[in-house]
C-alpha cells in the first residue's frame, strides 16, 4: 500500500498542482487527503468527470501545467466526450494525468454493476488511444512511473492514465467536516416515505446507499421488492428512469428517490421532467450534503437551492423538510396532490456501519418490478 501523502507530495514535486474529479471509493482515502491538504482554487469537486476533464483543459491553458483528474471507471463513460473532442491529440492536444479506480478489475468479487465495466476498463483506454499503467504498490516504482507519465506528457501533449487496484492507498480519515446539525438520517426519511406510500406506488431509488437501505427495510418488513426499482449503477440517472416510467404509467404514482450528489451529476435532467410535468412523478431530493456512499467528501448540495432550481425548471409543488415532523406533512401533501412534486429532505450524513446490500440480482430485480407494473 501506498501514503495519499507519498502520492500527494509526488504529485507536486512534478508541478501537478491542479486536481479535479469525482470520488471513487477505491480512492477515498487519496481524495480525503486532498480535501484536508488543497485549497478550493487547487481542487475541485465536480458535478461528473466530464466536467472535471474539462476544468483540467482550462487550468492547462491557463499555467502550461497538466492536472490531475480523479475517477472510478463507471465515469469514464462521462468523460468520453471531452477526452476524444477536447483534449484528443487530434483536436487541442492538452495533456491530463488520469487517475482511474478499478472496480470489478477481473479475478475479483464485485457487485453486478462494476463486471463489465472493469472487464472493459483497460480495453477501453486502448480504444482512445490512451496510455495507461497499473499503479504498483512499491513507492519507490511509484515514482518511476509518475516521472514517466510526466515526461511523456510533456512529450507529447496527450493524457496519460493510472490504474489504481483496491486497497492501494493507505487508510487516511478526512479532518475537514461540513457543519451538518439535521436530525433526520437518509435511512429514516426512507423509512417514513415507504410506511407513507400506497399498495400501487413504486419507487426508483438512487445508486449507493439509498437502494441498500430501502432493500433492508422492505426485508425488515417482510415485504417483496417488486415496487422498488434498485438503480445499482448509472450515478445521476434515476430521475430519468422514473420519467420514462411515469410518462407510460399514469394510473401509477412514481417516487423517484434521489441523491444530492447524483442530481448535481445530471442536473439537466430536472429540465425535461419539469418540461414534460408527469402528474403522477413525486422527485424526492435525498440531500446530506455529502458523497457519503464513498468517503464523505462534499457535494455543493448545501450550497445550492434545489427548490428554486426546481421551481425553474417547470415543478409544480415544490416542498422541504428537515425534521420528522415537517417530513410528514409533505409527504401527506404530495401524496394527494395530482402534478408534478418536488420535494427536497436535509438530512444529516449518518449511516449505519452494517448496512447490507441487496441479495437479489439486478436481473431479478427488473423482471420482478416489470411485472408489478404490468400486472
Amino acid at each position: 500500500m501506498i501514503s495519499p501523502k507519498f502520492f500527494f507530495d509526488s504529485l507536486k514535486e512534478l508541478k501537478i498542482n491542479f486536481f479535479a474529479g469525482v470520488p471513487d471509493s477505491l480512492l477515498k482515502n487519496f481524495c480525503a487527503y486532498l480535501f484536508d491538504n488543497t485549497s478550493e482554487k487547487e481542487h475541485i469537486i465536480c458535478a461528473n468527470e466530464g466536467n472535471a476533464i474539462a476544468l483540467a483543459a482550462g487550468n492547462y491553458l491557463a499555467t502550461g501545467n497538466p492536472s490531475l483528474v480523479y475517477m472510478q471507471n463507471s465515469g469514464e463513460g462521462n468523460a468520453i466526450n471531452p477526452l476524444v473532442s477536447l483534449i484528443d491529440k487530434e483536436v487541442y492536444n492538452i495533456p491530463v494525468l488520469l487517475l482511474i479506480g478499478w472496480r470489478g478489475e477481473p479475478g475479483k468479487y464485485d457487485e453486478p454493476q462494476h463486471k463489465k465495466q472493469g472487464r472493459i476498463t483497460l480495453s477501453l483506454l486502448d480504444a482512445l488511444e490512451i496510455r495507461y499503467e497499473i499503479i504498483s504498490e512499491n513507492e519507490s516504482e511509484v515514482v518511476k512511473l509518475l516521472d514517466k507519465a510526466k515526461k511523456y506528457m510533456e512529450e507529447t501533449h496527450e493524457p496519460f492514465a493510472l490504474i489504481a487496484k483496491s486497497d492501494l492507498f493507505e487508510k487516511y480519515e478526512l479532518k475537514k467536516t461540513i457543519e451538518n446539525n439535521f436530525k433526520l438520517t437518509r435511512e429514516q426519511a426512507i423509512m417514513m416515505i415507504i410506511d407513507s406510500l400506497g399498495d400501487e406506488d413504486i419507487i426508483v431509488s438512487t445508486t449507493g446507499k439509498a437502494s441498500r437501505e430501502l432493500f433492508e427495510y422492505r426485508e425488515f418488513l417482510k415485504q417483496g421488492h417488486e415496487k422498488d426499482f434498485l438503480t445499482v449503477g448509472s450515478m445521476g440517472h434515476s430521475s430519468s428512469i422514473a420519467l420514462g416510467i411515469a410518462l407510460s404509467k399514469q394510473d401509477k404514482n412514481i417516487y423517484c428517490l434521489d441523491g444530492d450528489g447524483a442530481a448535481i451529476m445530471h442536473m439537466g435532467s430536472l429540465a425535461i421532467i419539469g418540461e414534460k410535468s408527469p402528474s403522477n412523478l413525486k422527485h424526492i431530493l435525498l440531500n446530506n450534503g455529502c458523497h457519503e456512499s464513498v468517503g464523505g467528501q462534499p457535494t455543493t448540495g448545501f450550497d445550492i437551492d434545489f427548490n428554486k432550481i426546481a421551481k425553474a425548471c417547470g415543478y409544480n409543488v415544490v416542498l422541504s423538510a428537515e425534521t420528522k415532523e415537517e417530513l410528514i406533512g409533505c409527504l401527506k401533501n404530495i401524496k394527494c396532490q395530482e402534478q408534478l412534486c418536488f420535494l427536497e429532505i436535509k438530512l444529516n450524513d449518518k449511516s449505519r456501519s452494517n448496512l447490507g446490500r441487496p441479495t437479489i440480482t439486478p436481473i431479478e430485480n427488473k423482471k420482478d418490478f416489470m411485472n408489478f407494473l404490468n400486472k
